[in-house]
Order: structure tokens, then C-alpha cells, then sequence
């Protein structure tokens, strides 16, 4: 039987579960920060830092990296065994877990790290998938987990607000966009792409950054539409805006 010290009655008590938001928090423990995530019957807490459950799996920061270095050492085609495609689940849900925490706190940077990470395991998973089902039982994921990268990098460069860091906040939208168009072209549904919940989400996004920063086009969409209409002189002078822009913009950052 558990002791009464194990009891948690107390936390779920004072942090009364909401079904309508997010319910987060970054904790300050005696050595470390945590992150705090409450559910409908309990409490779940996860690491910042490197694999959300705090485990090293042979070592390895991450499952994917344990997976990796298998895969690099193999003598033969590497496919994923049963007992290993149940281990890259536990790390799918908990890396979700983590970027939620992350977007509900707007520690947007972290969002992306988490992001992509889930992002290179599914590229992973789907070349050395066991089969085509589970593959796409994966897959059916990228488009949500791309629109959460895509708006918290964007959301990211908002962290300073002028309008030339809304420039890069669109532009992040924008190669949402395109990753989003090449993965329904991939699975053959381009007509679908268009009416899109995630992809109109997006759109709407944009649309409200460019209303509110009082950007019409950035240099970038300026630049293609000086290509399609052959305008090379134009283009040319566009480029030159741009490496000057992205530099000025690399100094700020250091």
C-alpha cells in the first residue's frame, strides 16, 4: 500500500483540472526546472531538456538517437522491430506533450526544437517502417505537427515586433505553406490542399500579420512575382534587399 506521503490528493486539490485550455506550468524544483502538465485524473510532469520521461535509452539522449546509431552500425537493411516501433510511440506522445506545454506557455523556440525533432523521427520511421500501415498511421500526423512548427516559428520572430521581424514571421508561414503543399502532392491529395482546416488556419494567420504589422508583400514574395513576370532587373535588385535585410537582421541577433 502506498504511503501517505506518496498521496497527491493535495496538488490536484489546489490545481483544479479545466477541460476548456491547457493546463500548464514550469516548476522551479531544488535542482532543476520541470514542466507540470494537469489531466483529467492526475498530474504529468516532464523534463525541458532532452527526452520528456528524463530517460537515456542505452545512453542515448533520445529513442530516435539510440535509433540512429543502431541503424548506422547495421550490416543489413535496418527495419524497425515491433518492440521498437511500441518504443517510438512512447516518444511520439511524449515530445507532443512537450510542445503543447510549450505553445500554451509561448516558449516558442522550444516548440520548434520539439517539433522538429518529431518531424525527424517520422522521416526516420517512415524509411525504415516494418510496413506501410503503420507508416501512414504515423503520417497522418506530419500536417499537424508541420502547422504547430510553422506557427510557433513564426510566433517566434514576433518576439521582437516590428515590421521587419514580421517580414520573417510570414515568410515562416509561407514555407509552412510549401511543406504543406509538397506532402499533399506526395499523398496524391493537392485538390484537397486548398480547403484544408490546418492550411486555411495558416492562411487566416498570415493574413492577421500582415493586416496588423502593415506588411502587403515581403521581399521575398516581391521576388517571385518579379520572376514569374520575368523582371529581371527587379529580381536582381529584390536579392540585394534581401542579403542586406538578413544581415542587418544576423547582426541585431548577435
Amino acid at each position: 500500500m502506498a504511503k501517505k506521503k506518496d498521496d497527491i490528493d493535495h496538488i490536484l486539490r489546489k490545481w483544479n483540472f479545466d477541460p476548456s485550455s491547457v493546463n500548464v506550468r514550469l516548476l522551479e524544483l531544488a535542482n532543476r526546472e520541470v514542466l507540470q502538465m494537469r489531466v483529467d485524473m492526475g498530474v504529468l510532469q516532464l523534463e525541458i531538456e532532452g527526452r520528456p520521461d528524463g530517460g537515456r535509452p542505452d545512453g542515448a539522449t533520445t529513442y530516435f538517437e539510440l535509433l540512429k546509431r543502431k541503424a548506422s552500425v547495421s550490416d543489413q537493411e535496418f527495419v524497425l522491430s515491433e518492440k521498437q516501433c511500441v518504443e517510438v510511440d512512447r516518444e511520439f506522445v511524449q515530445f507532443y506533450h512537450r510542445r503543447i506545454c510549450w505553445l500554451q506557455l509561448k516558449e516558442f523556440d522550444r516548440a520548434v526544437l520539439d517539433a522538429d525533432h518529431t518531424l525527424a523521427l517520422m522521416d526516420f520511421c517512415k524509411v525504415h517502417s516494418p510496413d506501410d500501415e503503420w507508416t501512414i498511421s504515423h503520417e497522418q500526423y506530419r500536417p499537424f505537427v508541420l502547422y504547430h512548427r510553422t506557427q510557433a516559428a513564426a510566433l517566434t520572430q514576433l518576439d521582437v515586433e516590428n515590421s521587419l521581424h514580421a517580414e520573417f514571421a510570414i515568410e515562416e508561414v509561407n514555407q509552412g505553406l510549401k511543406r504543406l503543399k509538397v506532402l499533399f502532392l506526395e499523398y496524391d491529395a493537392q485538390e484537397q490542399f486548398e480547403n484544408d482546416e490546418l492550411v486555411q488556419r495558416l492562411i487566416e494567420f498570415r493574413d492577421s500579420l500582415r493586416e496588423k504589422y502593415g506588411v502587403d508583400q515581403t521581399l521575398n514574395e516581391q521576388l517571385a512575382t518579379a520572376v514569374e513576370n520575368e523582371d529581371y532587373e527587379l529580381a536582381a535588385r529584390l536579392r540585394d534587399q534581401i542579403s542586406q535585410r538578413d544581415a542587418a537582421s544576423h547582426f541585431e541577433e548577435e
